[in-house]
């Protein structure tokens, strides 16, 4: 029986960790390797949780407010403490790519030019 995300995360704790294998239910397809966990699932279930919400309430900070009976500066804080723990975005490139975009869509490179464009980061 699986056990919930909850529980695996109370289990680790802060400490990190590689899932080693996958099973895809019903499928009789396991997989073996070294698994990094994407970036949120570092942060704790409350964390995800309150992510989770924020999205859902499309970051609608005053929806949150509600949801969780908390104050405005509760949230920001909480935010701003997660966002430390989320460093993998790089702002840069998602910028670069959207003005190589906006340079495509609008004619001034072809599509070839967009494409090394991006490659290039």
């Amino acid at each position: 029986m699986a056990i919930g995300w909850d529980e695996l995360s109370e289990l680790v704790g802060q400490r990190p960790f590689n899932i080693s294998r996958i099973r895809i239910p019903g499928s009789g397809i396991t997989i073996e390797g070294e698994f990094e966990m994407p970036p949120l699932a570092h942060l704790s279930f409350d964390d995800q949780v309150f992510v989770a919400m924020f999205v859902r309430a499309h970051g609608s900070i005053k929806q949150v407010e509600k949801d969780f009976g908390v104050s405005y500066p509760t949230v920001k804080s909480r935010l701003n403490r997660i966002a430390e723990q989320l460093s993998f975005v790089d702002i840069e490139v998602l910028a670069s790519r959207e003005k190589v975009l906006e340079q495509l869509e609008s004619g001034d490179i072809t599509a070839q030019e967009a494409v090394e464009r991006i490659r290039k980061g």
